[in-house]
């Protein structure tokens, strides 16, 4: 882990526990018409989260892995599963108990320029959910919070007199996150964070994310389909794959050794930092199948390099392979070590 990662993580009872995590949307015939299917955008999630730990969720274009981050927030009920916060159940509280749970989690959008409203100041975008969760004693307070959320994203204090049209990319992000500063949350949700910012900016928002998970000890949910990111700023790794988790790991051993094809696949167009260094990259066949009628057996099998007649009929578990923290879905693993192609990762690893 790099020094910029030095972060404590609070050991025990997780922060933030996903379990069996679903959400299906109903396909309608007509505008009046009744249910004819289901998208299974998100089909049995979990993970947990500790106090200043990040997870990052990582997957391609329509795996789920931002209908997870929305069901989370509560921006949509939840098919089934639990959502839990710090021990309390909140899947499934009204909205009245809903709204103190709120202030815990934070979120920060992919567009900076959608996300604030163009009408509102930032001194303001700033204030209401500072006012919303009656944080401020009075107006000296009210000031003072904004003075420190400015200095905490690292941009001037007169800045919140200005409008959001005023400020580049990179600055609408920095105002962004500062907003889901704002009601003193313990997690924070990054959807595609830095995905539409150029590659230097890209550089300077992730360096400010890890500086205020060290200052604030913050706990992280970072969803991005960019590794080379990624690499730069997690304490875990969940691979998504068309609604499922396929591999969950700690970065340097997921990033060494992938136990599941799809990982190593994702892994291998990641660009090698060292010049004149080379990787041979996989090539996946074919298209990601409709989350509305997804293959039968393991979801991965129409793509897979290594399929067998196993695959395409039995629903591989999410399990441990080889260490008890690396888990992943793949019936490869019940094979002899000789005949597995991904065995060749546990050398690497060592």
């Amino acid at each position: 882990m790099s020094a910029s990662m030095q972060t404590t993580v609070q050991a025990g009872r997780p922060l933030l526990e996903v379990n069996d995590l679903k959400k299906h949307f109903p396909i309608k015939a007509g505008f009046f018409g009744g249910t004819t299917g289901y998208v299974y955008a998100v089909d049995g999630v979990s993970f947990s989260i500790q106090k200043g730990e990040t997870l990052s969720l990582v997957g391609e274009s329509g795996c789920g892995k931002s209908t997870v981050g929305k069901a989370l927030l509560r921006l949509f009920d939840i098919t089934d599963g639990q959502v839990v916060l710090d021990g309390q159940r909140i899947d499934d509280l009204s909205l009245g108990k809903l709204r103190p749970m709120r202030r815990r989690v934070g979120v920060v959008f992919q567009d900076p320029f959608s996300s604030l409203n163009p009408r509102m100041r930032v001194r303001d975008l700033l204030a209401e959910p500072i006012r919303n969760f009656g944080l401020a004693k009075d107006n000296a307070d009210l000031e003072a919070r904004l003075a420190k959320l400015m200095d905490l994203v690292r941009l001037p204090r007169d800045a919140v007199d200005r409008w959001p049209h005023e400020f580049s990319g990179g600055q609408r992000q920095r105002i962004c996150i500062a907003r889901a500063l704002a009601g003193e949350p313990e997690l924070i949700i990054c959807d595609e964070a830095v995905s539409a910012l150029d590659v230097s900016v890209k550089a300077q928002i992730v360096n400010l994310l890890q500086d205020l998970q060290k200052e604030l000890g913050l706990a992280m949910l970072f969803i991005s389909h960019d590794l080379a990111v990624v690499e730069h700023m997690t304490h875990r790794v969940a691979v998504m794959y068309l609604g499922r988790i396929v591999e969950i790991a700690p970065k340097r051993s997921l990033f060494a050794a992938p136990k599941h094809p799809y990982t190593e696949a994702l892994l291998s167009a990641v660009p090698v930092p060292e010049p004149g260094a080379q990787r041979e990259r996989i090539i996946l066949k074919g298209d990601v199948p409709s989350p509305i009628n997804p293959p039968k057996g393991c979801r991965f099998h129409t793509r897979c390099p290594y399929v067998f007649d196993r695959c395409r009929v039995e629903t591989p578990e999410l399990r441990s392979t080889g260490g008890a923290e690396h888990l992943a879905a793949c019936h490869l693993h019940d094979k002899p070590e000789a005949e597995n192609p991904l065995a060749r990762n546990v050398a690497l690893l060592a």
